[in-house]
């Protein structure tokens, strides 16, 4: 443990359809690098919106998201883009593949569109990632060719390519049998426990929190344990 990689302050969401809605609420919290920390609360608590904050893509908020300890206030959206692309790895409930690529493709595409490396190289970034996963062997299948609990797998490899200094995950084992759900979690404690990769899941799945290194609990906006 060390650099704090995600500190959120005083962050306060509110949701205007016609009526005000208080989302979030005071929501303060940090995350230091290597940790493994799972997001709970009930449907509807606000865990989504939270994670659509602190991943960037929702700007609309009062309060201080900080990544890597730079602010994120003030920020283009092209700014916002590069730092999502650079230092976020994504991790849903769906895999969101491109069925018309093959798997190495589908996990070199961040890395195309971060644009740092040569198209060699981020292939070979790509490979070493599935190697890492246990699926290099589905390199050259299609990605509507294989099974879903490989397709969660590529999608971890795709969420890794680019070196993120957090990877986000929103019900990553919820479409998942427990065979499958359970190699998911292995795949992220050993990210956080042999490469030091910092983890903030989202999920319903108590098992899979009590395992974490961490828990946030959230309750009608507010987080109420972490």
């Amino acid at each position: 443990m060390g650099d704090i990689i995600l500190e959120a302050r005083h962050i306060h969401k509110q949701f205007h359809d016609p009526v005000t809605v208080q989302v979030l609420t005071d929501i303060t919290f940090s995350i230091s690098k290597g940790e493994f920390v799972s997001v709970i609360g009930k449907s509807g608590c606000g865990k989504s919106t939270l994670l659509y904050i602190l991943s960037t893509m929702d700007t609309d908020y009062e309060g201080e998201l900080l990544i890597d300890q730079e602010p994120m206030t003030q920020k283009t959206d092209a700014e916002l883009a590069r730092i999502r692309n650079a230092k976020i790895g994504f991790v849903f409930q769906f895999h969101y593949l491109l069925n018309e690529f093959t798997v190495l493709r589908n996990v070199m595409l961040p890395g195309l569109k971060l644009n740092q490396h040569s198209e060699q190289e981020v292939e070979h970034r790509a490979m070493e990632r599935l190697k890492m996963l246990g699926i290099d062997h589905l390199a050259q299948k299609m990605a509507y060719r294989i099974s879903g609990g490989e397709k969660q797998r590529v999608a971890i490899a795709r969420a890794l390519i680019n070196d993120p200094h957090i990877i986000m995950g929103d019900e990553p084992t919820g479409n998942l049998d427990n065979r499958n759900s359970d190699m998911v979690f292995d795949i992220f404690k050993q990210l956080a426990e042999e490469h030091n990769q910092t983890l903030l899941i989202v999920t319903h799945d108590q098992s899979f929190a009590q395992n974490t290194g961490r828990i946030i609990e959230m309750e009608d906006g507010r987080i109420v344990r972490q």
